[in-house]
């Protein structure tokens, strides 16, 4: 298993919201909309780039006061090993991946198994944009505007049986455009897993965007999911396959170094990664370090699902 310890960023190195919110006041002028379109095939060609707007409406119920972290940090500073063990290879390497069309198989103990087509799942349901941090692991962390919707509405659709405990998620395979997918580096195609109450809970979402935008392929495009309280691996990019079972899943991570990554992958400050402590950690775009907060913030949404657990062995 490879695994790279995460440097410390600059401040400097980030660029600032107010930099960012004046960028998108000229664009939309006059002056701006014409430098825009003189520039369009150069953005087609930056890694960062989405692609095409995407239509939403603002859903506050789980809104934070924090500073969004720069659109240009969140789409070149990634986890995603289908493209690259570092943070900044997917950028470029995930160009490659082909996102249309695009099909997800809804299989297992559900009364609705079959295909969804992407086109048909954005027709379907509304997207939102939610503001949700997302913390890593590796003990930085990211607050994100994503655009999605609840996997709620999903599941619904599909109508579990009451057999299904547990939704599994499959990613891609398809080393020939996953160039990370020819090194063994996890046991491929990458597999995560929710129980279905967690699935279930509203703040779980399965994003399609960003920042107002379409998703790069770099951030999990098309599809991918969202679960703030979890660390950031547990949010399954380019989902193809999601499974409903009695049975847990067993997430690639899991599989890979089960002392270190447990199924339920909540941000807890009182579990210590075996190799670093997990009390503190770095906002991409910060100095100083800050104190992890249980459930990654969200206690008061999440807390109730864990009533009676041992959150130190059901780590």
């Amino acid at each position: 298993m490879l695994l790279k310890k995460t440097t410390d960023i600059l401040a400097s190195e980030i660029t600032d919201k107010a930099i960012y919110e004046e960028r998108r006041k000229f664009m939309t002028s006059s002056a701006g909309l014409a430098a825009v379109a003189s520039l369009l095939p150069l953005r087609d060609s930056i890694a960062g780039y989405g692609g095409k707007p995407l239509s939403s409406t603002k859903n506050t119920q789980f809104d934070i006061a924090d500073t969004l972290t720069s659109y240009d940090k969140i789409t070149n500073y990634n986890n995603f090993y289908e493209f690259g063990t570092d943070k900044y290879s997917p950028a470029k390497n995930a160009q490659a991946l082909t996102t249309d069309p695009w099909s997800v198989e809804i299989s297992g103990e559900v009364e609705k198994p079959g295909m969804l087509h992407m086109e048909d799942i954005l027709k379907q349901h509304a997207i939102e944009e939610r503001i949700y941090r997302l913390r890593c692991v590796e003990r930085w962390s990211m607050v994100i505007p994503w655009l999605g919707f609840p996997l709620a509405k999903l599941i619904k659709q599909a109508r579990p049986t009451s057999k299904a405990k547990y939704v599994q998620f499959e990613t891609l395979y398809r080393p020939g455009e996953m160039n990370g997918q020819k090194r063994r580096v996890l046991d491929w195609p990458y597999i995560e897993g929710l129980r279905i109450d967690e699935a279930m809970n509203p703040l779980t979402i399965l994003a399609v965007g960003l920042y107002g935008e379409v998703l790069p392929k770099q951030n999990g495009a098309p599809l991918r999911l969202v679960v703030p309280w979890k660390y950031g691996f547990k949010s399954i990019k380019s989902i193809v396959k999601i499974h409903f079972t009695d049975k847990e899943p067993v997430s690639s991570w899991t599989k890979s170094a089960p002392n270190e990554y447990g199924f339920y992958s909540n941000v807890n400050p009182e579990v210590d990664h075996p190799r670093w402590s997990q009390r503190k950690e770095r906002r991409i775009g910060d100095f100083l370090k800050r104190d992890t907060l249980l459930f990654n913030g969200y206690a008061e949404q999440v807390a109730h699902l864990y009533t009676g657990m041992d959150l130190k062995k059901y780590f």
